[in-house]
């Protein structure tokens, strides 16, 4: 019968330095065990959890110098926006920090005022309006709205107070994109494939349609809010996702209550959206004209 693996714990928490296993009695071959993974030199993490995000971002920690912060998508999932936070992990550092590349980090060198940085999750990370202004000049305009909207929506941030922060860098680089994106945005939005189902309309030169408007039948009742509507059209364009093919026959119902209101409706899906945003916008399009 194979020995019982050691495994003290105090290792079980987050990842840990092969100093720290050492002192808790860990010799380095033990390490090489099935209970431990290895993330970085010197860097190991229980087995268990070494694939969470945030054990991959507490490892990276210990490779960054003094005043690093996360920033980009990486801090846009510490404030809890639906994005991949680890591919790459990425960083700010001070200009002249004394820091080359880091395997599975992406580095960037910038100024960092104290009050664009905050702590999640125990960590340190660029504030919401800074992350977004960042992602701002890194990402399509269309993704950079998508993650405006996310954070707007989950009230991470409200649209005043992004505008206040550009107001503050005006002098910025890339402050004319960043206000851009916040006079896009929409805080309504209740998904990012709604939001990037807008984008392709208003990207494609179409009117600006309003999010989440209630229509109501002849008697007054709430008959639903279409994704996006064009009121004076009576068009409603809703985004069908995985969600829709769970609850299709409410979703079934809703759309007859509409089209009973006199709403014509257009429905899209990922594909319409990701790979035939030209034919999403001749058919918007046509039932404008």
């Amino acid at each position: 019968m194979a020995p019982k693996p050691l495994i003290p714990p105090g290792l079980l928490r987050g990842p840990f330095t092969t100093e720290d296993a050492r002192r808790a009695g860990l010799q380095h071959w033990h390490l090489r065990g099935k209970s431990w993974k290895r993330i970085s030199r010197g860097i190991y993490a229980p087995q268990a959890i070494h694939a969470d995000p945030l054990c991959r971002l507490e490892a990276a920690t210990t490779r960054l110098p003094n005043g690093a912060v996360f920033s980009g998508l990486t801090a846009a999932w510490l404030h809890g926006i639906d994005v991949t936070p680890c591919d790459p992990i990425e960083v700010t550092v001070p200009p002249h920090a004394g820091v080359s590349s880091r395997a599975g980090i992406a580095i960037r060198r910038s100024a960092i005022p104290e009050m664009d940085v905050v702590r999640l999750r125990g960590l340190p990370a660029t504030s919401v309006a800074r992350t977004l202004a960042d992602l701002a000049a890194h990402l399509s305009l269309a993704e950079a709205v998508v993650m405006a909207d996310a954070a707007l929506h989950a009230r991470r941030v409200r649209l005043e107070q992004l505008r206040a922060w550009a107001d503050a860098n005006r002098h910025r680089r890339g402050i004319r994109r960043f206000r851009l994106v916040t006079d896009l945005a929409e805080p309504a939005t209740e998904s990012q494939m709604e939001s990037r189902l807008r984008m392709v309309i208003v990207l494609g030169g179409l009117p600006r349609p309003s999010v989440q408007v209630p229509i109501y039948d002849q008697h007054g009742r709430l008959v639903g809010r279409p994704d996006l509507y064009y009121e004076r059209q009576r068009l409603g364009i809703e985004y069908d996702g995985a969600v829709h093919r769970t609850s299709l026959p409410e979703d079934n119902r809703r759309q007859n209550l509409l089209l009973g209101a006199g709403v014509r409706l257009l429905r899209f899906t990922f594909g319409d959206v990701m790979q035939r945003p030209e034919t999403v916008v001749a058919q918007v399009r046509a039932m404008l004209n």
